[in-house]
C-alpha cells in the first residue's frame, strides 16, 4: 500500500495556500512510511508525474469552494476515470494555478492509472486579487488548518489499517 499526500495551492492567492499549510503542518509529523507527504504547490506537471509512481490511494489537500461558510472542510472522493463526472468535478476542484482533474487528465494521457483518489478540502474565505499576491490565510482558513491536518493524518491511517486486515478509526474513508 503506497498514498500520496498531495498539498496542493498558491501561496500568493489568499486561501489558496491552505493545501500548501496542511503539508506544512503535516511534515512536522511522524508519518507512516507507506505515506509520502509532497507540498507540490502550483506545479501541476510534478504532480502528473507524481500520479505515474502508482500510488494505491492519492489524497489531495486543497482550498475547494463549495458554497458552505468559510473554514468548512471536506472530504470527497474523485472518480477520475468517469467521464462525464471528469468535467463536473473539474469546475467543483478548480484552484488558482493548478486543476487537479486536468492534471489527472495528464497523467492519464502518459499512460498512468489511478487508485482511489480522495480530496481533503477547506472552503476558503478569499482567494485573494487575480492582478496582486495575497499572502497569508485568513484567521477563519488557518484555523482549520491543524483539524486537516488531523483529518488527512487519521484518513490515511485508517486506509493503511484497512489495507493491513484492521478495523479503521478515526476519519471516514
Amino acid at each position: 500500500m503506497k498514498i500520496l499526500i498531495a498539498g496542493i495551492g498558491n501561496i500568493f492567492h489568499g486561501d489558496d495556500a491552505f493545501g500548501v499549510e496542511v503539508a506544512n503542518r503535516l511534515a512536522n509529523r511522524r508519518l507512516p512510511e507507506e505515506v509520502r507527504l509532497v507540498d507540490f504547490g502550483i506545479r501541476g506537471f510534478d504532480l502528473a508525474y507524481a500520479l505515474l509512481d502508482g500510488y494505491d490511494v492519492t489524497i489531495l489537500v486543497d482550498a475547494v469552494a463549495r458554497g458552505e461558510a468559510p473554514g468548512t472542510l471536506y472530504t470527497l472522493e474523485i472518480d477520475p476515470n468517469a467521464p462525464q463526472g471528469l468535467d463536473q468535478a473539474a469546475a467543483e476542484v478548480a484552484t488558482h494555478g493548478m486543476n487537479p482533474m486536468r492534471v489527472m487528465q495528464m497523467a492519464r494521457a502518459m499512460g498512468g492509472s489511478f487508485g482511489r483518489i480522495l480530496l481533503v478540502g477547506c472552503e476558503p474565505e478569499t482567494l485573494g486579487p487575480e492582478d496582486e499576491g495575497l499572502m497569508g490565510l485568513s484567521a477563519t482558513v488557518e484555523a482549520a488548518v491543524d483539524g486537516a491536518a488531523d483529518m488527512v493524518e487519521a484518513l490515511a491511517a485508517k486506509i493503511l489499517e484497512a489495507a493491513r486486515g484492521k478495523p479503521g478509526k478515526g476519519a471516514a474513508a
